[in-house]
């Protein structure tokens, strides 16, 4: 099986559990806790990920980490996840999850490219706008690319709205270009 397809299998068990226990956002900060060690201690992530370190000993390690912050059963899955020797697919496990939990929760992350900053009050008309669009309730994710010019890139998904202005002058220009120019008479 391919990693992502591993990955969403894992999440999708594990948003079983947590709907069933103490419910999905605990353990979505449980497991985006877990992520954030591995990513800002590659030591850590070095040593869970190193297939000649033993099961015993990480499991161990993580159990003395982890113990007491993550309830019990997401505990267990973690340990799972090493006897597995998928402990390498945790962050990914975290991505999927936090997809699964916005799926469940009417959330969608969008792109979206300015030419310049927005304000707070253009912020709030713009998230309302695409929650409108979108049907659900939209979480931008602003940056800011002066090279557009103008307008707005929005990306929802896999679908891309282009209004910027860099679009519409590249399509003018490419009309002019193929435009035929009327024939002129000789004298």
């Amino acid at each position: 099986m391919r990693d992502e397809t591993v990955a969403r299998s894992y999440a999708e068990t594990l948003f079983e559990l947590a709907e069933a226990h103490e419910g999905i956002e605990v353990y979505q900060a449980g497991i985006r806790s877990v992520a954030q060690l591995i990513d800002e201690l590659p030591d850590f992530r070095r040593f869970l990920e190193t297939p000649r370190i033993d099961a015993k000993s990480k499991k161990k390690l993580v159990r003395e980490v982890l113990g007491d912050s993550l309830p019990k059963l997401l505990m267990n899955f973690l340990l799972i996840t090493i006897d597995k020797r998928r402990q390498r697919l945790l962050r990914s496990i975290a991505r999927e999850f936090d997809g699964l939990v916005d799926e469940k929760l009417g959330r969608a992350h969008v792109d979206v490219t300015l030419a310049r900053e927005m304000t707070d009050e253009g912020l709030e008309e713009l998230t309302s706008k695409l929650s409108s669009l979108l049907g659900v309730e939209a979480i931008p994710h602003i940056r800011v690319q002066p090279s557009i010019l103008g307008g707005i890139v929005v990306r929802a998904g896999d679908t891309i709205y282009d209004g910027s202005l860099r679009r519409k002058l590249d399509g003018m220009r490419r009309r002019l270009m193929t435009a035929e120019l009327p024939a002129v008479e000789s004298a």
